[in-house]
């Protein structure tokens, strides 16, 4: 008996040192290729690696084999269940790793941040279709290994044209969802880091999944919708193409007001501006009614954030100025 536990005690051991001799070799790599990113990321795989290395030769070594084979089937049974777990878990990291290395990878070569936004998203799925997959596979091996589950498969089997038809009907909106996040993902038409507009609710593109997509609003509340819906009906998309944005303000002021003079102050306004882009700007008057003039001011700032902060900086400073230099320009009503 003390043969098999020292067998024990050097399988453990073997297993500590194998795992923390790759770690260290994984962390020299890194730190000679700095610009390959995937080996920090496989250093996360350290845990599921070592509980593989120590149930395969709990599995396999003859005098360890002793402790489980003749004594107790159902502790040999969960040393099996172990080990193909942990390989599920370690092929789900190693897919991880491989996926958000590529995407550091693509980050460094690439300027373009649509590009970049486009790849993060067809990535995040690759890899949550991915994990999916290989955790039902593991899910199924481990069932598997159950005489009694072996013996249902065959009845199951039978049955499978009726239980899939069954599945498909109930599953139909779940299924839906799923090849919805899939065309998203590789037609383009919205990426994580995108500003859209849900039924009057703007937001960005927080996450997006197999079955939902998250959009983080302006007051940082998070709105949750199901990703058929951007392939079912019409959204807008203020970045697809460029993030670049163009704002625009309503001023309503008396007939008596300066329009050249407040369009010479918005010009000298957005070119100390450092919120303004530099690409356009405008002023004219747009409307009328018997008691005001409608003055609209265009401008265009980098993106969607930038250019709600500008329309709020370039109202409060046209309304001050004339306030300040043109009084007579603000409305009032008259009396006679």
């Amino acid at each position: 008996m003390l043969w098999p536990l020292a067998s024990l005690l050097t399988a453990v051991f073997a297993t500590l040192f194998a795992g923390w001799l790759v770690d260290q070799t994984l962390q020299r790599l890194d730190a000679r290729h700095p610009d390959a990113p995937v080996w920090a990321q496989l250093r996360r795989c350290r845990v599921p690696l070592q509980l593989v290395l120590l149930s395969a030769l709990l599995l396999a070594a003859r005098p360890v084999r002793r402790i489980f084979h003749s004594d107790d089937d159902a502790l040999r049974h969960g040393v099996l269940l172990v080990l193909i777990g942990s390989l599920g878990w370690l092929t789900v990291r190693v897919l991880a790793a491989v996926v958000e290395a590529a995407f550091s990878r693509y980050q460094t070569v690439t300027e373009d941040a649509s590009r970049i936004q486009r790849v993060r998203t067809q990535l995040g799925l690759v890899r949550r279709v991915g994990s999916a997959v290989l955790w039902t596979v593991t899910a199924g091996a481990l069932l598997l290994t159950f005489d009694a589950m072996r013996t249902v498969g065959a009845s199951l089997l039978a049955s499978a044209g009726i239980i899939g038809i069954i599945a498909g009907i109930a599953a139909q909106s779940a299924l839906g969802n799923f090849f919805a996040g899939l065309q998203i993902a590789f037609s383009d038409t919205v990426r994580i880091g995108d500003t859209v507009v849900v039924d009057g609710q703007q937001g960005t593109v927080e996450e997006i999944t197999l079955s939902y997509l998250v959009l983080r609003l302006w007051d940082e509340r998070r709105l949750v919708v199901p990703v058929s819906y951007f392939v079912s009906r019409p959204y807008e998309n203020w970045t697809r193409r460029d993030p670049g944005l163009l704002g625009w303000i309503l001023l309503h002021l008396d007939h008596r007001t300066p329009v050249d003079a407040l369009r010479a102050e918005l010009g000298r306004y957005l070119a100390g501006s450092g919120l303004w882009d530099g690409r356009d700007w405008s002023l004219a008057v747009s409307d009328t009614t018997p008691s005001t003039v409608v003055v609209r001011a265009t401008m265009t700032a980098r993106d969607p954030d930038t250019t709600a902060a500008l329309r709020l900086a370039a109202r409060e400073h046209l309304l001050a100025y004339l306030r300040d230099q043109h009084p007579e320009s603000l409305p009032r009503v008259r009396t006679d």
